[in-house]
């Protein structure tokens, strides 16, 4: 093919330009683009944009290998010089930014120095270790290479691709592995509307102890600059202007609890005698930390009372059939402040539409998975049988098997499924340390290490990809020429490539059977964040109940993050009866809340009775959900405790219970009737309490 017909360069133009615009909306999400510098900002828009792009190449690169002779099922294809240029550029651009420039960027980014001199020389430092691992594992590699093929010159060069792809596969196999089934359970568990308000109620308890725990750690660091402020010896005139600076900088959580608690005491640990450039640096670098951590826990827990309070607002239409969310606010954009449904069908929507639609989406991506995994485990002995094969290559009977248009589409959707399932792990597995994506105030380093994974991911699954479609088409596509024959180049890496993804039904069994749970509960520590409840029955520390009462309160108004009353010593109201629905409280409760959560400097006056009568409906609705939970011998328990309580003893019966005095009796020491006494006799078998107070365990 010496040119490509002109549909195909107008449509590879047009979808580079549609990539862009998507990266830059991405980018929007996540960074603040008017003061994110560009040194950060263009590393992170090619390491999204590339992976896209790569996405969208391997079935162009498939087509135009193995195009079909039929101008109406013709796909899009390129020439093959056009294809090897853009395959080196990507490939080389997306591995000089994963090992190379992100690193020693978010290393950059998380310093603390003040010049760029120092803080050059702390990323170069805080990599070396790094690089000499990679350096020392890449020297034994390339001694199995000179030994197997001999002293060539493309073997350091298929060295480093072998060994980048190899790490890549680990990760991307594992990650792979749990969102396949993830990913699927998610959408099917969240169909069911009141157990998708009892899981977020199970995930409030942990998440309100680590904003608790983020805002202490974030108060102790501001007191230490408080006190470096007010020392007048020992401090440099530049060290006393950065310390100014990091006074300025900081969101003054510290402050604000001093104004409402003057008698609060500064802790933190002790400031040495000389002040020196590095323990300034440590210090404002965990601070630049601790401030992004509380900002993220700070938006996780608004999106979750807001998730709370709307899963309740469908919850509380089922007796009106009307849905009103209420009066966006102001802070809101312009597309969240258009309605265009009526509160009837904003209610169908919700209540009918959507979690049917959540049931089909689940349904369709578990058998999608189960497709994938096949693909995965048969594709050396009987590549004949890849599911992914069959809807790829439509044209069988041809020579070698020709894919078109449709193929090219369903190829983009398959890809397209195996990364997204990769990448949607990140949030459930808990080694990436104080790292996470908060809208419009993702930490620089964050930023950098999340594009860093997304680049390193993207090439080991594309082209474990090709690998499941028959060997006599992908062994024909520049993308194998390019970077399949090196990593085959040794025995080693040939049998890796072929055998190393069947260990993907170790991650797939762990989360499908939840073996993280098991290996939790007998080290103590797990590495994925588990979506089942762990405590079903609500009591105790980080039940359901728990997290009902934290977002009760926070829609009654009282939550506020600087009391220093602690959790545990609070007085919990029971859930008040079943009530019926209001909708026009409702709507006001939402409004309300919403501005509420946008807008903290409303007055608690306008917002109690709403917010108070919107936590009451919380309740009510999930007090029938907590019958469930009660056993049968539980409930007979229950029930016999109540009779016993109200039974009205005999006269005589306390003259035949009163101890004697060798037993610790006292005169006048009788056993009581009614209900002060159910602690006493058959009442303390089944939950009562002593008349003094005291509390039996």
């Amino acid at each position: 093919m010496a040119a490509s017909s002109v549909g195909s360069d107008v449509f590879a133009l047009s979808t580079l330009l549609v990539v862009s615009l998507l990266v830059l909306l991405l980018l929007r999400h996540f960074l603040p683009l008017r003061t994110t510098p560009a040194y950060l900002l263009v590393p992170i828009f090619l390491s999204l944009a590339l992976p896209i792009s790569i996405i969208l190449l391997v079935p162009i690169d498939l087509a135009s290998t193995s195009s079909t002779n039929d101008e109406t099922t013709k796909g899009i294809w390129l020439p093959e010089t056009v294809l090897l240029v853009a395959w080196r550029i990507a490939y080389w651009l997306t591995f000089a930014l994963t090992w190379v420039i992100l690193p020693l960027l978010g290393q950059y980014m998380d310093s603390g120095f003040r010049a760029p001199k120092d803080r050059i020389i702390y990323s170069v430092r805080s990599n070396t270790r790094y690089q000499l691992i990679v350096l020392a594992c890449g020297t034994a590699g390339l001694v199995y290479v000179f030994l197997q093929n001999g002293f060539e010159g493309t073997s350091v060069k298929s060295l480093v691709m072998a060994l980048a792809y190899c790490w890549g596969l680990i990760q991307a196999i594992y990650l792979m592995g749990h969102g396949l089934v993830a990913v699927p359970r998610r959408l099917l568990r969240n169909a069911n509307t009141s157990g998708r308000l009892r899981r977020i109620q199970s995930h409030a308890p942990k998440l309100h102890e680590r904003l608790e725990d983020a805002s202490t750690e974030l108060e102790e660091l501001e007191g230490r600059v408080q006190q470096l402020s007010k020392r007048k010896t020992g401090i440099s005139r530049d060290h006393q202007e950065w310390i100014e600076e990091l006074e300025e900088n900081a969101p003054n959580v510290l402050s604000s609890r001093l104004s409402q608690d003057p008698s609060t005491r500064i802790s933190g640990s002790p400031i040495p005698a000389v002040i020196t450039d590095g323990y300034l640096a440590d210090l404002t670098r965990k601070l630049i930390r601790a401030r992004h951590k509380r900002m993220r826990f700070v938006e996780a827990w608004d999106r979750l009372i807001q998730e709370a309070a709307d899963v309740q607002a469908i919850l509380d239409a089922a007796g009106s059939r009307r849905l009103d969310f209420g009066k966006a606010p102001q802070t809101a954009s312009k597309l969240e402040k258009v309605t265009l449904l009526s509160p009837y069908l904003r209610y169908l929507l919700y209540s009918q539409i959507v979690p049917w639609t959540r049931i089909v989406c689940g349904s369709v991506l578990s058998v999608a998975s189960v497709c994938i995994v096949w693909s995965e485990i048969i594709k050396v002995a009987f590549p004949q049988g890849s599911i992914i094969s069959l809807t790829v290559v439509h044209h069988r009977n041809s020579e070698n098997g020709k894919i078109g248009f449709a193929g090219q589409v369903i190829a983009s959707l398959w890809l397209f499924y195996m990364c997204f399932a990769a990448l949607a792990s990140f949030d459930d597995v808990k080694v990436w340390g104080n790292r996470a994506l908060v809208r419009r105030n993702t930490y620089g380093e964050s930023a950098c290490w999340y594009a860093g994974q997304i680049a390193k991911l993207t090439v080991p699954l594309a082209y474990n990809f090709v690998t499941f479609l028959p060997k006599s088409i992908y062994t024909e596509t520049a993308f194998h020429q390019f970077l399949g024959r090196l990593i085959i180049l040794t025995p080693l890496g040939k049998w890796f490539d072929y055998l190393f993804p069947i260990f993907i039904l170790i991650p797939i069994s762990a989360t499908l059977f939840n073996l993280y749970g098991k290996v939790k509960s007998i080290l103590g520590y797990g590495i994925i964040e588990d979506d089942e409840e762990e405590n079903p029955s609500g009591f105790g520390t980080g039940g359901w109940r728990e997290g009902r009462d934290l977002i009760d309160r926070e829609l009654d108004g009282r939550s506020d993050l600087e009391s220093s009353t602690p959790l545990d010593g609070r007085t919990i109201s029971p859930p008040l009866g079943p009530q019926l629905p209001d909708p026009g409280s409702e709507r006001r409760g939402r409004a309300n809340y919403q501005q509420r959560v946008r807008d903290p400097a409303l007055p608690h006056a306008e917002l109690s009775r709403a917010a108070r009568t919107q936590a009451q409906r919380l309740s009510a609705a999930t007090q029938a959900a907590a019958e469930e939970d009660e056993g049968v011998f539980s409930g007979f328990a229950h029930r016999f405790r109540n009779t016993v309580d109200a039974m009205e003893r005999p006269e005589w019966l306390p003259d035949i219970a009163k101890r004697p005095k060798w037993m610790g009796g006292v005169d006048g020491n009788t056993e009581g009737s009614g209900r002060a006494d159910a602690g006493r006799g058959l009442g303390r078998w089944f939950g009562g309490r002593p008349t003094d107070g005291r509390v039996r365990l």
